[in-house]
């Protein structure tokens, strides 16, 4: 059975605040809250340096340095590389706190942002050799101890320290905080571009980066729906992703913590699920409500948190060697959605007990008995595409706070959805509450009226008045199918971890626009849904 701890809260303007804070706006109130009562320590406090630190090809990245102020010949040595658009001040506080527990401490910006030098590769091979270098640097000129070396970091410092670690054996041991490790998969997954992910990625990159010739051409593939490049694209992603490199994470036996939040925008939980399976190492996986970065965000500040607190744990075990029984808890760690506490359990694939196949009825109804027992085939129903249907994923950041700090996902009225436009199912209300965890699926039988288009589901917890909250959703995209034959959409949903109450309804609504994604249907073409009696059109929800 899982287990239960409370969780930390904090206010949702504050997370905003920080969110939409720039970084050199901030670093000046993060250096005066890490130096507070510094004095009063019998030890010497921690020095703080800031340095210029030679990179790969003569690049010259801007960092900082925290040494222990204990005297010690030698201390264990964490290499934060700064997030997308930050810089080193990112990490002073938390930077701090880890040299007085006696790290050394070498946060750095990487190239192609602020003062560093370069251009923005996006965790390109000239990202990762400029970590290894960072490494020789803090070996040659700092205490560290080069048996004792780790990485950690935020978003883009959590790749290129993944990244980094698979390819420096010297690294043993990474928390890598909402990162990723399939490039391709997280930013255009099942064929459909993730448009706000881009547009925040592209806008923030510019502002506070040069990016490389490279980076701007692939970017114009991205936005463009350039297809013919999409091999290209995909390669220059599976360069930048670790998940090709799971093999020689293997051998180096780095021990690997990935923290992330259900409701990242930017890079869906899946991937580092499947990743989190393929490692053989020391591993944790830990998932959280929230957005991209949001459920570390607070740490950085200084604030009590339990990502940087697990984090923190990981790293004393690993690389300093600290028996604080880490290694011996469940290695998956998660917080349902809209709900306090955690859970805990021996794998990801323990996450859930069995699963629920829920065969599609006509339109509105599954036909079902409570959460899918029964069927019902032979139906077909159409819905034309180009119109919002009404349901939708939300707003990057903003729904997903909501949802981490308010506990409200984003909602809808499902009896005022648009028929016409969006395809509904319900199931029978459910006896008693349904806990939903891990991987939902959709099976789809689909006859377009185009050979291309796009599809959005939505998976929603529906109450006795109608309205239904976002429980997980996901798009997909078909390409080169011929018009008014059927093929089947098989593809899975967001990752999710939600309490279905009694007496409520699961509702799987099928849309084709959705603000978080470029879709890809012509004018005025439809799709027409079906189930046929050999092979029903379903939804699996894995519960416990």
């Amino acid at each position: 059975m899982p287990t239960r701890r409370p969780r930390r809260a904090a206010a949702l303007a504050l997370a905003t605040a920080l969110l939409t804070a720039a970084p050199l706006a901030l670093a000046p109130d993060l250096a005066q809250a890490a130096g507070a009562g510094g004095g009063q320590r019998a030890q010497a406090a921690p020095s703080l340096r800031f340095t210029d630190i030679p990179g790969a090809d003569g690049v010259i990245l801007k960092g900082n340095v925290y040494e222990p102020g204990d005297g010690a010949a030698h201390h264990p040595l964490l290499v934060l590389p700064a997030s997308w658009s930050m810089n080193d001040a990112e990490y002073l506080v938390q930077a701090r706190r880890l040299a007085e527990a006696g790290y050394v401490v070498v946060s750095y910006t990487p190239r192609g942002f602020w003062g560093s030098g370069g251009q923005i590769s996006v965790a390109g091979p000239q990202d990762t050799a400029d970590a290894s270098q960072v490494i020789d640097w803090a070996l040659a000129h700092t205490t560290a101890d080069p048996a004792r070396i780790g990485m950690a970091g935020v978003s883009y410092g959590a790749g290129i320290s993944l990244l980094a670690a698979a390819k420096d054996s010297r690294v043993k041991a990474v928390g890598a905080m909402s990162g990723w490790a399939d490039l391709a998969e997280s930013l255009f997954g099942s064929e459909t571009q993730h448009l706000q992910a881009g547009d925040v990625l592209t806008v923030l990159g510019y502002l506070t980066g040069r990016p490389s010739a490279e980076t701007r051409q692939e970017l114009i593939s991205f936005f463009g729906s350039d297809q013919p490049s999409e091999a290209q694209l995909r390669a220059w992603a599976a360069q930048r992703s670790v998940s090709t490199m799971v093999d020689r994470m293997n051998a180096n036996g780095t021990a690997v913590l990935l923290a992330s939040a259900w409701g990242d925008s930017i890079f869906p939980p899946n991937q580092l699920t499947d990743f989190f399976q393929k490692l053989t190492g020391p591993k944790r996986l830990e998932l959280r409500p929230g957005d991209h970065a949001t459920p570390e965000i607070l740490g950085l500040a200084g604030l009590p948190n339990d990502v940087w607190t697990d984090t923190r744990s990981w790293l004393d075990h690993y690389v300093k060697g600290v028996d604080n029984g880490i290694d011996r808890a469940l290695p998956v760690h998660i917080e349902p959605q809209v709900q306090d506490g955690y859970e805990d359990y021996p794998s990801w694939s323990a996450v859930s007990s069995h699963t629920a196949a829920l065969p599609l009825g006509a339109r509105d109804g599954w036909n079902t008995g409570a959460l899918g027992q029964g069927a019902g085939t032979g139906w077909q129903t159409t819905i034309t595409t180009g119109v919002p249907s009404g349901a939708g994923a939300g707003t990057v950041f903003l729904s997903s706070l909501a949802e981490q700090f308010l506990k409200v996902p984003p909602l809808v009225s499902v009896p005022l959805l648009p028929r016409p436009f969006a395809a509904v199912w319900q199931s029978a209300p459910a006896t008693g509450t349904e806990q939903v965890r891990g991987t939902a699926r959709v099976h789809l039988s689909v006859t377009p009226s185009a050979g291309q288009g796009s599809l959005i589901a939505y998976l929603y917890d529906v109450n006795a008045l109608g309205v239904g909250k976002l429980i997980t959703q996901a798009p997909y995209t078909f390409l080169d199918r011929a018009p008014g034959q059927a093929f089947d959409a098989d593809f899975a949903l967001m990752d999710t971890a939600y309490d279905v109450p009694a007496g409520h309804r699961l509702a799987l609504v099928v849309g084709t626009v959705d603000p978080m994604y470029i879709t890809h249907n012509p004018a005025g073409a439809r799709l027409a849904f079906g189930s046929p009696a050999g092979d029903p059109s379903r939804v699996s929800v894995p519960l416990r």
